[in-house]
């Protein structure tokens, strides 16, 4: 394994310790249950900046610093199978449970009569970390559990390319972000020197067909996190990071 990767890892594993205070932040429920509220709370808030950030970086919160991402990584200890081709229309569901998120949480807005206030630590009133409210064990368990069987059954980040809901917040963004020429963290390749080994697909954790994006000179993927994991098992040094438009 690389220096890079190690380093990479070795932040992502990190952060997924601070999942019992960050669940909260992620949660696809709070917006809505606040919203009727008229709170703006902190999980409106990193979705929002998630977006932001991807118009620069891409998905690159998914690969270095995503709790969740790091859990997920985890797992692939157990299993690390990619996503089979019939699953792969699973990809699609992310999307369904992103509008349903975004049209419940404008509708709780619209009932409340607009926003009325933003309160970053909104439902969270009894401190920062999540599990200190007891009957919150359930949810937390349950999204781990979720993780496990998404991996167990799908392959590795079977959870992010299927139903993760914040994955479509940067996936929008980094459309917007190309449809603007702005710059951005992207993954380049030299189909020239690819010597066609495949180790490039078979690392990645997206199951994605690396391969081909190299030979094709095509390395735009909606569901590729900026890993570098390609980058870095690739023998022929055929792929690597750029920042442009």
């Amino acid at each position: 394994m690389s220096k890079r990767q190690n380093i990479r890892k070795a932040i992502i594993v990190g952060v997924s310790f601070t999942f019992p205070i960050t669940i909260a932040f992620m949660s696809p429920a709070m917006p809505i249950i606040y919203g009727f509220f008229g709170i703006f709370v902190g999980a409106n808030i990193m979705f929002l900046l998630h977006f932001l950030l991807s118009l620069f970086l891409g998905r690159a919160f998914c690969g270095f610093v995503c709790p969740g991402g790091g859990l997920s990584e985890c797992l692939m200890r157990i299993s690390d199978n990619g996503l089979k081709d019939k699953d792969k229309k699973l990809r699609k569901v992310k999307y369904i449970i992103w509008a349903l998120l975004v049209a419940g949480t404008v509708v709780s807005f619209v009932w409340a009569g607009g926003i009325s206030e933003v309160d970053f630590l909104a439902g969270l009133e009894d401190g920062w970390i999540f599990l200190f409210a007891p009957y919150r064990y359930a949810i937390y368990f349950g999204v781990l559990f979720g993780l496990l069987v998404s991996q167990l059954l799908l392959g590795k980040r079977g959870f992010c390319q299927c139903f993760c809901w914040i994955a479509p917040f940067m996936i929008i963004g980094t459309k917007i972000s190309d449809w603007l020429r702005l710059p951005r963290l992207r993954l380049k390749s030299n189909q020239d020197s690819c010597n066609g080994c495949n180790l490039c697909s078979k690392k990645c954790p997206m199951s994605l067909d690396v391969k081909t994006m190299v030979v094709t000179s095509n390395m735009k993927n909606l569901d590729c996190i900026l890993c570098g994991e390609c980058a870095d098992i690739c023998p022929k040094k055929s792929i690597s990071y750029t920042f442009r438009k």
